[in-house]
């Protein structure tokens, strides 16, 4: 891997943790800490992605070097870096929380390939100044998770961290998977992130709560010099633009969340990315039934604040938290105010055109609002499989009645004994409303039916299938996180090989560990 283009501008150009002693403790006036990863005993490569190494600037044959291993398994450094652990704080569950910072994240450097700049970040490397009382360390469970599903989403279009490899670290770590006072050992292993940066909301949070505002003022100029450089203008202008771009961003993030079905589970202001990315997937799921109040996260079960249907409010206020963080830089609430009013504004513009574009409609009536409200009451009727239903959609045609358009979309129900009386009456009386609708649309059917197949998938990666590669890798069965893998690259596409993936949940899914809620160690 000679050909890496090898950066180190944040460590370059931003304050260090003078203290080089790898100790949990709290870590004042500095963004990072310098810390090297726990060797692991027998690192094995499970799997690596071409397109992501391609990207970076790694040769499909480099992917394969035992350099390759030892380097994205944190057994060797790599030469001319400096591995480093960030410094940040953070909201949890609405909480203020304090210095967090990366417990089981270590960056190993900065590379820069055709004009990108790529941080590469080692997940599960080892204990860091900020682990608390973790070891650092993650689990194969939870690795092969986080790998499918960052490579899912950039598929799926959703703006997202990548991932390059996932390996064995050869050692045992203890987790309780369901916070319960069961834990048990389970393999260990490692996967490499790659993204933009990993600076997120939080990281001017805990400068902004520490009153270092020498350091705000100078970790904000570094992030807008150096990743957000069409932003010019008077400092104060500038710091109004960078809070601008970052809303409108993640925005756009939350709307394709909702497009596709997927629930993050944990959207602390620690795990929010400036770049408006999808970043630390720990117990996220993906809709199955189409149900707003659902959440994957077993500690949120009660309150339910990351549910589905509140993810825009969440961003929302998490905007807020940025904005205060920012303030001793700009002293004028106002614009900061004016930015996050219009967020939700913004994004009900935007979440009735892609909801729209969901249905196949790409013009706009007055009935659109009445239409989209009484389709999502409807979808609760009785079960109703959000991924399923919106593909099949496609399949309606203008000259259909409802029991025929109906017909098309049955699969999509759980329960389709329940389809009688009042949800039948319901379900006849929007599709009759849909296909009139349908008919002021100009595109012919197969027209209209293309464009939805690329905003509605085919498949997602549902929290049943990424239990099932991992029971086989339990078992060194590999084989299944490669075809996952390789279906989720083309999620759009009909791929009649991987046909059995186009499905509901199956029942002895509902309950089972990893398939349903699953514990922030998932």
């Amino acid at each position: 891997m000679k050909s890496l283009k090898i950066h180190n501008r944040f460590t370059a150009e931003l304050p260090a943790d003078p203290e080089t002693i790898n100790e949990v403790r709290q870590v004042k006036n500095t963004l990072f800490s310098y810390v090297n990863p726990t060797k692991p005993s027998d690192p094995k490569l499970i799997h690596a992605s071409e397109d992501v190494a391609e990207m970076v600037g790694i040769s499909k044959e480099e992917i394969n070097s035992e350099e390759f291993l030892n380097v994205f398994s944190g057994k060797e450094i790599l030469s001319e870096t400096q591995p480093y652990a960030m410094c940040y704080a953070g909201h949890q569950f609405g909480n203020w929380a304090g210095q967090l910072g990366d417990g089981r994240a270590i960056n190993l450097t900065e590379v820069e390939n055709k004009g990108q700049f790529y941080t590469l970040q080692l997940k599960g490397a080892g204990k860091t100044p900020y682990s608390r009382t973790a070891d650092g360390l993650a689990v194969l469970r939870s690795s092969i998770r986080e790998y499918l599903c960052a490579e899912a989403m950039y598929h799926l279009g959703v703006p997202t961290t990548r991932s390059l490899s996932l390996m064995l670290s050869g050692d045992q770590v203890l987790r309780d998977i369901l916070y319960n006072g069961n834990p048990a050992y389970e393999k260990g292993a490692v996967v490499c992130r790659v993204a933009p940066s990993f600076i997120r909301f939080g990281s001017f949070e805990m400068l902004a709560a520490r009153n270092e505002l020498t350091n705000l003022k100078q970790f904000v100029e570094f992030t807008i010099k150096h990743y957000f450089p069409e932003i010019t203008g008077e400092p104060k202008e500038q710091y109004l633009q960078f809070f601008q771009k970052i809303a409108d961003s993640t925005r756009k993030m939350i709307v394709d969340w909702q497009r596709v079905g997927f629930v993050h589970g944990v959207m602390n202001t620690d795990n929010m990315s400036i770049h408006g990315i999808t970043i630390d997937y720990g117990p996220y799921g993906w809709l199955e039934d189409f149900d707003p109040t659902w959440t994957p996260n077993t500690t949120d079960s009660q309150y339910r604040r990351y549910r589905y249907g509140n993810q825009p409010q969440i961003a929302q206020w998490n905007l807020y938290q940025l904005a205060n963080a920012l303030y001793p830089l700009i002293n004028e609430a106002a614009p900061l105010e004016k930015i996050l009013e219009s967020f939700m504004t913004d994004f009900s513009a935007d979440y009735k055109e892609m909801f729209l574009s969901k249905l196949g409609l790409f013009t706009s009536t007055e009935t659109d609002n009445q239409i989209i409200d009484d389709l999502e009451i409807n979808l609760q009727l009785t079960e109703t499989d959000m991924t399923i239903f919106f593909r099949n959609l496609s399949l309606v045609e203008k000259s259909d009645f409802a029991p025929e358009a109906i017909e098309k979309i049955k699969y999509a129900f759980y329960k389709p004994e329940e389809f009688t009386g009042e949800v039948s009456e319901k379900w006849t009386k929007w599709f009759s409303e849909y296909l009139e609708r349908l008919k002021a649309e100009t595109l012919s059917n197969d027209e209209r039916s293309q464009k939805m197949n690329r905003i509605n998938p085919k498949y997602v990666l549902r929290n049943y299938m990424a239990q099932l590669a991992i029971d086989a890798a339990d078992k060194e069965d590999y084989s299944l996180i490669d075809e996952l893998y390789k279906l989720l690259q083309n999620p759009y596409d009909e791929q009649p090989e991987y046909e059995k993936w186009f499905a509901k949940r199956p029942d002895w899914a509902r309950s089972k560990v990893g398939c349903s809620m699953l514990s922030c160690s998932s």
